[in-house]
Protein backbone atom coordinates (compact mmCIF):
# COMPACT_ATOMS: atom_id res chain seq x y z
CA UNK A 1 0.00 0.00 0.00
CA UNK A 2 1.37 3.41 -0.97
CA UNK A 3 1.69 6.44 1.24
CA UNK A 4 -1.43 7.98 -0.14
CA UNK A 5 -3.50 5.20 -0.01
CA UNK A 6 -2.40 4.86 3.59
CA UNK A 7 -3.22 8.23 4.25
CA UNK A 8 -6.78 8.35 2.75
CA UNK A 9 -7.48 5.28 4.43
CA UNK A 10 -6.48 6.22 8.29
CA UNK A 11 -8.82 9.72 7.10
CA UNK A 12 -11.66 7.71 6.44
CA UNK A 13 -11.28 6.07 9.96
CA UNK A 14 -9.93 9.00 11.70
CA UNK A 15 -12.74 11.23 10.19
CA UNK A 16 -15.55 8.73 11.02
CA UNK A 17 -14.31 8.30 14.96
CA UNK A 18 -13.71 12.13 15.47
CA UNK A 19 -17.29 12.28 14.65
CA UNK A 20 -18.25 12.67 18.07
CA UNK A 21 -14.97 12.89 19.73
CA UNK A 22 -12.18 10.38 19.58
CA UNK A 23 -12.33 8.66 23.00
CA UNK A 24 -9.68 6.04 23.97
CA UNK A 25 -11.12 3.01 22.62
CA UNK A 26 -11.34 4.83 18.79
CA UNK A 27 -7.42 6.10 19.38
CA UNK A 28 -6.56 2.71 19.97
CA UNK A 29 -7.65 1.50 17.20
CA UNK A 30 -7.08 3.98 15.00
CA UNK A 31 -3.00 3.47 16.41
CA UNK A 32 -3.35 -0.15 15.80
CA UNK A 33 -4.81 0.09 12.26
CA UNK A 34 -1.51 2.69 11.74
CA UNK A 35 0.69 -0.06 12.92
CA UNK A 36 -0.83 -2.66 10.65
CA UNK A 37 -0.18 -1.10 7.77
CA UNK A 38 2.90 0.79 8.71
CA UNK A 39 1.38 3.73 8.78
CA UNK A 40 1.98 6.21 11.70
CA UNK A 41 3.08 8.84 9.59
CA UNK A 42 0.17 8.69 7.73
CA UNK A 43 -1.93 8.79 11.02
CA UNK A 44 -0.45 12.15 12.46
CA UNK A 45 -0.83 13.22 9.27
CA UNK A 46 -4.83 12.33 9.01
CA UNK A 47 -5.12 13.98 12.69
CA UNK A 48 -3.43 16.84 11.70
CA UNK A 49 -5.40 17.12 8.87
CA UNK A 50 -8.65 16.66 11.34
CA UNK A 51 -7.31 19.30 13.40
CA UNK A 52 -6.63 21.86 11.47
CA UNK A 53 -10.54 23.02 11.27
CA UNK A 54 -12.85 20.57 12.91
CA UNK A 55 -15.96 22.41 11.60
CA UNK A 56 -14.89 21.91 8.08
CA UNK A 57 -12.78 18.36 8.51
CA UNK A 58 -15.71 16.41 6.68
CA UNK A 59 -15.63 18.83 3.55
CA UNK A 60 -12.21 18.92 3.38
CA UNK A 61 -11.95 14.93 3.82
CA UNK A 62 -14.90 14.20 0.99
CA UNK A 63 -12.59 16.11 -1.36
CA UNK A 64 -9.61 14.52 -0.71
CA UNK A 65 -10.70 11.55 0.01
CA UNK A 66 -13.20 11.21 -3.41
CA UNK A 67 -9.95 12.18 -5.53
CA UNK A 68 -7.61 8.96 -4.11
CA UNK A 69 -10.86 6.88 -3.30
CA UNK A 70 -12.77 6.83 -7.32
CA UNK A 71 -9.30 5.66 -8.78
CA UNK A 72 -9.61 2.16 -6.94
CA UNK A 73 -12.27 -0.42 -7.94
CA UNK A 74 -15.69 -0.75 -6.78
CA UNK A 75 -14.94 -3.75 -5.03
CA UNK A 76 -11.72 -2.04 -2.91
CA UNK A 77 -14.13 1.11 -2.13
CA UNK A 78 -16.50 -0.93 -0.64
CA UNK A 79 -13.96 -3.10 1.34
CA UNK A 80 -12.23 0.19 2.65
CA UNK A 81 -16.14 1.45 3.82
CA UNK A 82 -16.68 -2.25 5.10
CA UNK A 83 -13.64 -1.68 7.28
CA UNK A 84 -14.88 1.32 8.95
CA UNK A 85 -18.30 0.07 9.12
CA UNK A 86 -17.25 -2.86 10.67
CA UNK A 87 -14.72 -1.19 13.26
CA UNK A 88 -17.80 1.40 14.49
CA UNK A 89 -19.45 -1.79 15.67
CA UNK A 90 -16.48 -3.56 17.08
CA UNK A 91 -16.84 -0.29 20.19
CA UNK A 92 -20.64 -1.10 20.59
CA UNK A 93 -22.18 1.45 18.90
CA UNK A 94 -22.29 3.60 15.71
CA UNK A 95 -23.41 7.21 16.03
CA UNK A 96 -26.38 8.17 13.12
CA UNK A 97 -23.70 10.97 12.14
CA UNK A 98 -21.19 7.85 11.88
CA UNK A 99 -23.92 6.06 9.79
CA UNK A 100 -24.67 9.17 7.89
CA UNK A 101 -21.12 9.93 7.13
CA UNK A 102 -20.26 6.79 5.96
CA UNK A 103 -23.11 6.62 3.95
CA UNK A 104 -22.44 10.08 1.82
CA UNK A 105 -19.03 8.57 1.47
CA UNK A 106 -20.39 5.81 -0.52
CA UNK A 107 -22.71 7.76 -2.47
CA UNK A 108 -19.69 10.39 -3.17
CA UNK A 109 -17.77 7.10 -4.45
CA UNK A 110 -20.59 5.39 -6.08
CA UNK A 111 -20.89 2.56 -4.50
CA UNK A 112 -23.84 3.24 -2.10
CA UNK A 113 -25.87 0.47 -3.60
CA UNK A 114 -23.27 -2.36 -3.17
CA UNK A 115 -22.41 -0.79 -0.25
CA UNK A 116 -25.69 -1.31 1.79
CA UNK A 117 -25.95 -4.45 0.18
CA UNK A 118 -23.03 -5.73 1.87
CA UNK A 119 -23.75 -3.96 5.40
CA UNK A 120 -27.27 -6.16 4.59
CA UNK A 121 -25.22 -9.81 4.03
Amino acid sequence: MDATTKKALLLLKSLIFHYHGLDDEEREMLEHAASKIQGKEEMEWANNFISQDYLSAFERSREFLSKIFTKMSSSDRIKYLMEVWEETHKKGYVTEMETTAILTLSKDWHVEKEFLEAVKD
